[in-house]
């Protein structure tokens, strides 16, 4: 009998993680994934909570994890989820974040384009089917919502899914905020499935009070801290000038892959047409944009090596936040000040100056709901069972305001 090929991984979070089967560890062992390990779960996030250095690669190899214990609390309830159905919903699962570039988001709002990392992902899952020949067309269903089996796409990609389940665990434990820590594994016990959805015992009520709560939490601690606002911004500006010298024929790096983007505007069309489009995508990681942000910090153009001080010295600028609109004549004064402080920038004071708008979605009314499974087996929606979420508001969304400036403005 053919021995089932099988990986240990000790997580820090989960524990012990068994690995089972051939095509999960092949999509482990491929290039495209083992990138991931050089992708940043928080981008610069570790500028605060300085133990935030996790990676994607952990983030996906965890979410996997509560994949398999999601699929065996559902088939110990009575639920037919066939071994290539479990697999599937594996390497899904596995897959969802593979289409991240580098820190994140950062490319995604500078020199990429209007692409986003789900529709990469969807692209570079194509690319690794083709390679496994052929394996992984039920995972690519499962992903894409089109397999017959919702509640499968619903643990992926949902309200209460556990890709949201991992990070959460994942980025508390790495960044120090308690506040994130939630029951995975109460939630996944008390986790049923009526007419092909999620359903959650009535039991678990709190237990996903719990998770939403931290996740509100996480978004304004860790996630839209206001520092870590203004360094995610930074690079995004960083990148946005030096595509700008790029159209002026400026020299920038040695990078093939960086340069690729740099110096070509790529559009949605080009990366879903153009196979070299993904081909140098996949090539980019964290550690191509920290070399180039470190080479220029000595470029001669002083706004971009400026902006790539403060990050390489963590001189942010000063982020403030508010619950209402900034008001635009502060905005143009603060702007005015930048010619005498920072007389180099003063053609650019968009980079230096800037204001917008963050948002905080705990629960989405409009959305998939939450539903839990009453003790007369009946179906009510989280608002209804949930004291908290009843007087929630409709839209279920909070909003800051920041407003970013050089600190010698202030």
């Amino acid at each position: 009998m053919r021995k089932t090929a099988k990986k240990i991984i000790n997580d820090p979070v989960h524990g012990f993680i068994t690995i089972s089967g051939q095509v999960l560890l092949d999509i482990i062992q491929h290039p495209y994934f083992q990138r991931l390990r050089r992708i940043s779960q928080l981008g610069l996030t570790h500028l605060v909570y300085p133990g935030a250095m996790h990676t994607r690669f952990q983030h996906a190899i965890g979410a996997m994890f509560l994949m398999d214990e999601a699929l065996k609390n559902l088939r110990e309830r009575g639920h037919n989820i066939g071994k290539w159905e479990a697999e599937g919903a594996k390497a899904a699962i596995l897959l969802h974040d593979i289409g991240h570039g580098p820190f994140s988001h950062a490319l995604e709002n500078s020199i990429v384009g209007s692409v986003s990392h789900e529709e990469i992902s969807r692209m570079i899952m194509w690319e690794i089917n083709e390679h496994l020949e052929g394996k992984l067309y039920m995972a690519l269903e499962i992903f894409n919502g089109t397999y017959e089996k919702k509640f499968l796409t619903q643990l992926i990609s949902s309200q209460l899914d556990v890709d949201r389940m991992d990070y959460l665990r994942r980025d508390s434990f790495y960044t120090g905020v308690s506040e994130g820590v939630i029951g995975t594994q109460r939630i996944l016990k008390m986790l049923d499935v009526r007419d092909d959805s999620l359903v959650v015992e009535e039991k678990g009520i709190y237990s996903i009070d719990n998770f939403l709560n931290s996740r509100r939490i996480m978004y304004w601690q860790v996630y839209l801290h206001k520092t870590v606002l203004s360094a995610e911004f930074t690079l995004i500006n960083i990148l946005k000038r030096a595509k700008e010298l790029s159209k002026r024929g400026e020299d920038l790096s040695d990078n093939e892959a960086l340069n690729f983007f740099l110096y070509n505007d790529i559009s949605r069309h080009d990366f879903k047409h153009e196979e070299e489009c993904l081909e140098m995508f996949v090539q980019l990681d964290d550690f191509d944009i920290l070399s180039a942000v470190k080479k220029w910090t000595r470029h001669p153009d002083p706004v971009l090596s400026d902006l790539c001080s403060r990050i390489t010295d963590r001189r942010l600028l000063k982020t403030e936040l508010s619950n209402t609109p900034f008001d635009e004549g502060r905005v143009q004064e603060l702007r005015e000040k930048l010619k005498q402080t920072l007389p180099f920038a003063a053609d650019t004071p968009e980079y230096y100056v800037f204001t917008g708008k963050s948002s905080n979605n705990s629960y989405d009314f409009t959305r998939d709901n939450i539903n839990f499974r009453m003790k007369d087996g009946s179906i009510k929606e989280l608002s209804d069972v949930s004291d908290q979420w009843k007087a929630a508001s409709p839209a279920g969304i909070t909003e800051k305001y920041y407003l970013c400036y050089p600190k010698s403005l202030k």
